[in-house]
């Protein structure tokens, strides 16, 4: 069952929660069956208005940024008597502990009820379609596309919390996730994971039917699965499946061969104020021509990187930021030329932050000051897309488009408008030691089952991900680029006057905890959990 967390405003810096459950048609049990009601329970479909009403269930209302951010190498534990951690689960998170709980709209428990409910809304979509006949299907067909571009993303970010990075030499020996392609109607029906290479298959399926349908009539389009959307979520697949044609193909049907019109205007977001709301909605504006699809979220996160002394135990801090990400120089010269407009910090908060994640706060009892905290999220954007463009370039041996793509970042995300060369990139990462965690940099070793040429490629990848990763940061897409590419990473204590306290662990490249736990409630109804050590 779906939950929301009924919390006191962190903005009153008070940290008790209240938790609401609130049912929802179609989601997903995890106690004794996915799907714990019967169908004479659920919405009766009758008409075109009926499907596209569903279908906005087929998106879901929560979202991983948060989990997958102190999951990843973005995170340190900053040690200092006044800084705490949210709860239980951002503490579990952190350390990479199987999460017990439940009660956070992030926990593992609510991102996995909330994928599986939008996918059995997806379903009982394409239900009805399929049980129409004559040319009365082509009237759906938009309904059709939108519904399985529904099913796959929602798999596909169940995937990229709960799964290892797909990898064809070991795909067919890891474990995937049930794909249910169909509504349930019995109570107690089991179900099984099957393996990584049939889920990405099934992914792979209904992309390719889904892709051609995918239209444009939508009354807020950047909500929904548009065309431009679509193909952006195809390469950020696709980049993953390790199909770097496909990745090249989708993004050029959004960039063309020259994208610099398309991005962000980061000129505009450098003037803007980082304080208040002001930075952050402007992030994710429908009208900046840079998103692509966004999605609206019940979620703490734009509490937790935003200016609150809320959860800044486990942060984004000086040291990463100086080291290895906003702060840290790169063969474009300076941090301080990139248009961020400022990195928000002070002295009374571990943080080191970009203001783009919005909070808004939605009172259930002003007095108490208790209610659902919000927030929207850039799912898709043309900038990200542009970096995915590159990485695919890059793997294909396609250096001087690499190098376009991320000079044409470069031209509006910094006031000088470097134009790199491809020697200099090489020369600049190549001289760059690699990363160790008293002795940090942003350049981590590789290791893949798949080469990587040493002088020139791999010094182009460095440069893409350390790009990727600024641009990205607090977006969640970090831990994607971890697995991908087998990157070790460390959990590091260090104090307020950025000293080095402890190594305290290591997730090593066939470490199973790069795998979340699935929920412990659908352990316990059957399904097979994640490998532990």
């Amino acid at each position: 069952m779906n939950t929301h967390s009924n919390r006191v405003n962190p903005a009153q810096r008070a940290i008790k929660a209240i938790v609401l459950a609130a049912a929802i048609m179609t989601t997903l049990a995890s106690c004794d069956d996915f799907l714990d009601e019967l169908p004479d329970n659920r919405m009766e479909i009758d008409s075109a208005d009926d499907v596209a009403s569903l279908l906005v269930s087929a998106y879901a209302t929560a979202y991983p940024a948060y989990i997958l951010e102190m999951y990843s190498d973005n995170s340190d534990c900053i040690d200092n008597t006044g800084w705490t951690e949210v709860d239980r689960m951002q503490r579990q998170a952190f350390w990479w502990d199987d999460i017990t709980e439940t009660s956070s709209n992030e926990s593992p428990q609510n991102l996995w009820d909330d994928s599986y409910g939008s996918i059995a809304a997806a379903n009982a979509a394409l239900e009805y379609i399929d049980e129409l006949s004559g040319s009365s299907t082509e009237d759906f067909s938009e309904q059709m596309g939108e519904a399985l571009l529904c099913r796959a993303y929602a798999m596909f970010m169940l995937s990229t919390i709960f799964c290892e990075a797909y990898d064809e030499t070991t795909a067919a020996s890891k474990l995937g996730l049930p794909y249910p392609l169909k509504t349930e109607t019995t109570v107690g029906q089991t179900y099984e994971r099957g393996t990584l290479e049939e889920l990405y298959q099934k992914i792979d399926a209904d992309l390719q039917k889904g892709l051609p349908l995918v239209g444009n009539s939508y009354s807020v389009p950047k909500y929904h699965f548009n065309p431009k959307a679509a193909y952006a979520f195809a390469a950020r697949f696709y980049l993953n499946y390790r199909d770097y044609e496909k990745v090249v193909e989708y993004a050029n049907a959004v960039l063309g061969s020259d994208p610099t019109q398309m991005l962000r205007d980061w000129e505009s977001i450098s003037s803007l104020s980082v304080n208040d709301q002001v930075m952050p909605e402007a992030y994710i504006a429908s009208s900046e021509t840079a998103n692509l699809m966004l999605i609206a979220a019940y979620s703490e996160w734009g509490a937790i990187c935003g200016p609150f002394s809320y959860g800044d135990r486990y942060f984004h801090g000086s040291v990463l930021s100086r080291t290895e990400t906003l702060q840290s120089q790169g063969p474009w010269g300076e941090s301080e030329n990139f248009r961020y407009g400022a990195i928000w910090y002070n002295n009374s908060l571990s943080k080191y932050m970009h203001r783009k994640v919005p909070y808004e706060f939605e009172y259930t009892d002003k007095t108490a000051g208790i209610g659902y905290a919000h927030s929207v999220f850039s799912a898709f954007n043309t900038d990200m897309l542009l970096m995915d463009r590159a990485e695919a370039e890059a793997m294909l041996g396609d250096y001087d488009a690499a190098v376009d793509d991320i000079n044409a970042e470069l031209s509006v995300f910094h006031e000088e408008t470097p134009q790199l060369l491809l020697d200099s990139i090489t020369d600049y990462y190549n001289r760059m030691a690699y990363y160790e965690p008293m002795a940090p940099t942003p350049k981590k070793r590789f290791n893949t089952s798949f080469a990587i040429e040493e002088t020139t490629q791999e010094p182009l990848l460095h440069c893409i991900l350390h790009l990727r990763r600024i641009l990205s940061i607090h977006e969640g897409q970090r831990m994607q680029d971890v697995k991908r590419y087998g990157i070790e990473i460390y959990r590091r204590t260090v104090n307020k006057s950025d000293e080095y306290l402890s190594i305290d662990d290591v997730m090593e490249p066939d470490d199973p905890r790069r795998a979340i736990q699935i929920p412990a409630d659908v352990i316990s109804a059957g399904l097979e959990a994640n490998p532990r050590n």
